[in-house]
């Protein structure tokens, strides 16, 4: 399995003048198949992945490396209606990718026919004078595709730059993956690699961790709560006997929100940190100890400054 996060042991970054590489956009409205997507393109997990949208908050790069090109992919939020500053943050992630990529890739849902928010993307990328991928995903749940493609296809009118289609399903269909991803490797741009020939993100450990943890807790909680939820790990200790021990909190606003996420005698937390460690020790390969904490900062979606405490900055 690929290692989800370089190593320093990885190396420096390739140099050859005989070298392809750039960063390709994942963009799309929230709970489209974006992060399932990059992950399916890496062969391992770098994002994470739940039925509730909005589950992507920060830009995660996943590296994919073959001997002579490296695509830098920078998995994006949803592009929605901000209602707070965290909104307002992630619809910049979004902006900020699409102003240094060499490629995008507009993920759409085909189950559905275009929203307010698909035409809010469309009006991101129409005049973009970069290569653009629309990728219609879920096709294998997609009831009239081929129609809704057509009406994604319109979103675009008058688009001049190199447009591309291709329709599967990023979870169910590694072969038209594997063709996708051949597809941008042909478009990459000549340039030494941007990142050491191994890993597969540029999260540190910390980092990732913290989003599998976060991804459980989004499974667990209902409603309202899971998007009031933030995650981080302040410790991470590799003992002589293999087990890791991780130190994670989670974050939320209130204090009633607390007790919802702990739960009766402490089994909802339970039931977040059993998961979130099973996920850590497939992808680790090592037994782990993780050590769960709720914390409560008020408001903290509309605090700039918890936002950047937080690692949203």
């Amino acid at each position: 399995m690929t290692d989800p996060m370089p190593s320093p042991e990885s190396g420096e970054a390739t140099t050859s003048h005989d070298t392809h590489s750039g960063f390709v956009a994942i963009i799309g409205k929230p709970n489209v198949g974006k992060s399932t997507l990059l992950n399916a393109f890496l062969g391992t997990k770098v994002a994470p992945t739940s039925p509730r949208p909005q589950t992507t908050r920060r830009g995660v790069r996943g590296i994919y490396t073959t001997e002579t090109r490296q695509i830098v992919f920078v998995d994006t939020p949803g592009l929605h209606k901000p209602k707070d500053a965290l909104g307002k943050y992630m619809n910049q992630e979004v902006q900020g990718a699409l102003a240094d990529v060499d490629a995008i890739l507009w993920v759409v849902d085909l189950r559905r026919p275009p929203s307010d928010e698909d035409a809010l993307v469309a009006r991101q990328v129409r005049d973009l004078p970069k290569p653009l991928f629309l990728v219609g995903n879920k096709t294998d749940a997609a009831k009239y595709p081929d129609e809704a493609m057509k009406l994604y296809r319109a979103l675009l009118e008058g688009r001049t730059g190199e447009t591309q289609e291709t329709t599967l399903s990023a979870q169910n269909n590694p072969a038209a993956v594997a063709t996708l991803r051949e597809q941008l490797l042909d478009v990459l741009p000549e340039n030494p690699f941007f990142f050491p020939n191994s890993g597969a993100s540029d999260q540190t450990r910390e980092q990732w961790a913290a989003e599998i943890i976060r991804e459980e807790a989004m499974k667990k909680l209902r409603e309202e709560l899971p998007y009031s939820v933030a995650t981080r790990v302040n410790g991470w200790t590799e003992r002589e006997d293999g087990l890791v021990r991780i130190e994670g909190e989670i974050v939320v606003e209130k204090n009633a929100h607390k007790g919802m996420v702990i739960g009766a005698g402490g089994k909802q937390l339970r039931e977040i940190g059993q998961a979130a460690r099973k996920q850590l020790e497939v992808f680790l390969n090592r037994k782990v100890f993780l050590g769960l904490e709720v914390i409560v900062i008020p408001g903290w979606r509309e605090d700039e400054e918890a936002l950047r405490e937080l690692g949203y900055e």
